[in-house]
């Protein structure tokens, strides 16, 4: 008899064995989803091995095994390849393997709460009798009705299904009790694209440039020879053709009878790209699947079980698709890979764009890392021979980058005293001007809302969110204050509540505010606003951005929901607003980010035949970041800004890790900080420093105080082996949460 590990759902790592009963015999493996007894209850779980029944000890330890209950599904629901890769992904990021399951598995999937759509449908019968054959030929004009649902079967095509539903239920009946019509149950799979279907037009390859052939030529042989290849960086300028060197290296993948996965960053990418290969690949019969958060549960449970039983070739999706189903994996391309959605903010801690490249390695596929601004880490990886480095220096079609000027907001005066500095008399004219000639134009600002914050000018007094160290931000849609953190509101105040002032004022401003700007500037101009307080229906990004590429809109504002990816050929001029917003906080990797995001929104604009121009507003012109992203000089910006890391050993010329206390009590958050500090501090391997604990940027949020301690080191390896040999022989109080974050891409 064999002996199954199975790894219990539920907020504690518990692994027991359980007998695998005769009638299970073979069809339980590594993966398979099983149910079984837990004490006086039932439960579900993961089996993790399956092995040999284990040795009888002695007497006193003799016990018996209970046996599983039963399997859910009928194969294995996490594949061999990927259980390898959550056992490597728990390890790597000192998380729970319970915990990673979770990222695996799909609530819909998991829970079983959601299950397959089945529907009534009709069809005619495969043989008539003689006797049927003569009511169907007197159903004319005898039963003009029960004729007409006879002719919409046989026109019907043969892949479309024909519901019960769309036709009478007295003339279904009738048909049925004369045999001529069959009612049976189907499985209906929930499409999440339904409805572009209709308006998808297949596309050819293109022909390629010189850059872009040597790229193709490079990808598909790491596809053919997966084994001595390594991952590669495609680093492109915006509007060099990416999209297509991905289509035609998938193209690659598939004709070999493989696989594709494409990890996009943010979910308002994934239409674009979605219409871009569906076009590619219409003719590929199993189609092309899609995987992020913002599917319905069912939707996403059966997009999921199509890739799992092989009913997809291609999974394009956010962060957690790298976790697909996909067997015969030969090509996963992480696009925009240098995005901060990639690292998950909740346990497991992971970075999709390196478990993509452990994937890569565990089921010997190639790997595809692309962007305009790649990340220093993978840039880093080029230099020093780990990765190949391929590059797309110019746009396609020989078009010019757009014209980028920086101007001072410092020099500008508003129109009104006191009130914010939205639009500058040079971006004002250049807008009018784009609207003269019916172009587009798309404005940036990374922050929602009407007013960042309300502020007394009598005493100075913000007011604040009572759980989080953050100010309220004004809502002038909900007419609410409303904290960004934990979600509390708030009516707006007429008074201050310190000195009781009635001329309390909003300070900066939002998308909102700057959407109510244009209209009142520009009243005759087709406006739209995209951020995530505009984008809460289902479907409504995506008719946003097809309007817009119909040209049904001249202005877009938007945050970086906006910022990357997007291709929009009427779009001459891009503004942004506040450039210098995410500049002035305590992060390394604030400055990165900055360039990174400026470089990529300027990328929007002259990506047609018409070339672009971008105007930067910000109160610090002179800063690195901006003036390299003025003159779309990446290679300049990495080269200063890894010399600063190399002295301060932070990634990628150091490894580090972070640390978070977090409780209600303030006290008890420190005292476990500082107590961890010493412990840590105390012998530390060598190369490893063990940082002063402080309170954290964001000292309060959602109600708990948070302390942190920076760990850095030559290695992640070295440094998490220090922290588990500390962790060990301590014990936390039940009110403080230990955050345990490897490789963070924030500070905050």
């Amino acid at each position: 008899m064999q002996v199954a590990k199975v790894l219990i759902d539920g907020p504690r790592e518990l692994i027991f064995d359980y007998a695998i009963p005769a009638e299970l015999a073979g069809a339980v493996h590594a993966g398979s989803r099983v149910r079984i007894p837990l004490g006086p209850r039932r439960a579900t779980g993961t089996v993790t091995e399956v092995v040999a029944e284990p040795k009888p000890g002695p007497p006193a330890a003799e016990f018996t095994i209970k046996p599983l209950l039963g399997l859910i599904g009928d194969q294995a629901a996490v594949p061999p390849a990927l259980l390898r890769l959550a056992r490597w992904l728990a390890d790597y990021y000192m998380a729970p393997l319970e915990q990673v399951m979770r990222s695996l598995l799909p609530v819909s999937v998991r829970a079983e709460k959601t299950g397959f759509r089945t529907r009534k449908i009709l069809r005619l019968p495969d043989v008539l009798t003689p006797e049927q054959q003569s009511l169907m030929a007197a159903l004319p004009s005898k039963a003009p009705r029960q004729a007409d649902v006879l002719t919409a079967l046989r026109n019907a095509p043969a892949d479309t299904p024909i519901l019960l539903a769309d036709f009478p239920a007295a003339t279904v009946k009738a048909l049925s009790s004369k045999g001529l019509v069959l009612v049976e149950d189907a499985t209906m799979e929930r499409d999440p694209h339904a409805d572009d279907t209709p308006s998808l037009l297949p596309s050819q390859p293109l022909v390629l440039n010189n850059d872009q052939l040597q790229a193709v030529q490079a990808i598909t042989a790491a596809i053919d020879a997966p084994t001595t290849s390594r991952p590669l960086l495609l680093f492109g300028v915006t509007g060099s053709g990416k999209t297509e060197v991905y289509l035609q290296s998938v193209r690659h993948a598939i004709d070999r009878g493989l696989t594709a996965l494409i990890l996009v960053p943010e979910i308002s990418l994934t239409p674009q790209t979605v219409e871009r290969f569906r076009s590619r690949f219409a003719a590929l019969s199993s189609g092309v699947a899609v995987l992020h958060s913002h599917l319905a549960d069912g939707e996403r449970h059966d997009e999921w079980h199509r890739i799992a039983r092989s009913g997809a070739r291609i999974v394009i999706g956010a962060r957690s698709a790298i976790f697909a189903p996909l067997d015969a994996l030969g090509l996963i391309i992480v696009d925009e890979e240098h995005e901060a959605s990639y690292k998950q903010d909740s346990v497991p801690r992971y970075q999709g764009r390196d478990v993509a490249v452990m994937r890569a390695h565990l089921e010997g596929c190639a790997v595809l890392l692309g962007s305009a601004t790649p990340s220093l880490e993978s840039w880093r990886n080029t230099q020093t021979g780990k990765y190949q480095l391929l590059t797309l220096p110019q746009r396609v079609d020989d078009r010019r980058l757009p014209l980028v000027r920086v101007v001072d907001m410092r020099m500008e005066k508003p129109a009104v005293k006191g009130a914010p500095m939205i639009l500058s008399e040079h971006l004002r004219i250049a807008i009018d001007a784009r609207l003269q000639r019916s172009e587009q134009t798309i404005l940036f600002l990374n922050r929602r809302g009407y007013a960042g914050s309300v502020q007394c000018p009598s005493c100075g007094h913000v007011v604040h969110c009572p759980h989080c160290s953050v100010s309220l931000v004004y809502h002038k849609t909900e007419d609410k204050l409303l904290c960004h953190l934990c979600g509390h509101r708030r009516l707006p105040l007429r008074t201050c509540p310190e000195c009781q002032a009635p001329a309390i004022r909003l300070a900066g401003y939002g998308t909102q505010r700057v959407e109510e700007t244009l209209r009142r500037v520009f009243p005759t101009a087709r406006t739209a606003r995209i951020d995530t307080d505009t984008m809460g229906r289902k479907n409504e990004l995506r008719d946003t951005l097809n309007a817009f590429k119909a040209r049904q809109l001249d202005l877009l504002i938007g945050t970086q929901m906006i910022a990357k990816g997007l291709d929009f050929p009427g779009v001459t001029l891009v503004g942004i607003l506040h450039a210098d917003l995410g500049l002035h906080i305590p992060d390394f990797r604030a400055g990165e980010r900055t360039f990174q995001l400026l470089t990529q929104v300027a990328g929007r604009a002259g990506r047609g035949d018409i070339s672009g121009e971008v105007i930067i507003q910000t109160y610090a012109p002179h800063h690195p970041s901006i003036q390299f992203a003025r003159h779309t000089d990446f290679t300049g910006y990495a080269a200063q800004e890894l010399e600063m890391r190399q002295v301060l050993g932070f990634p990628p010329c150091g490894h580090v890790l972070l640390l978070t206390t977090r409780s209600e009590n303030e006290e008890l958050a420190r005292f476990t900080v500082e107590n961890l500090h010493l412990r840590l501090a105390k012998s530390p391997p060598e190369g490893v420093i063990v940082n002063h604990p402080a309170p954290s940027p964001l000292q309060r949020a959602e109600k708990y105080y948070r302390f942190q301690l920076l760990l850095q080191g030559p290695s992640t390896r070295r440094l998490t082996t220090h922290l588990r040999s500390i962790l060990h022989s301590m014990t936390f109080p039940k009110e403080v949460y230990l955050v345990v974050d490897v490789d963070p891409f924030s500070l905050s």
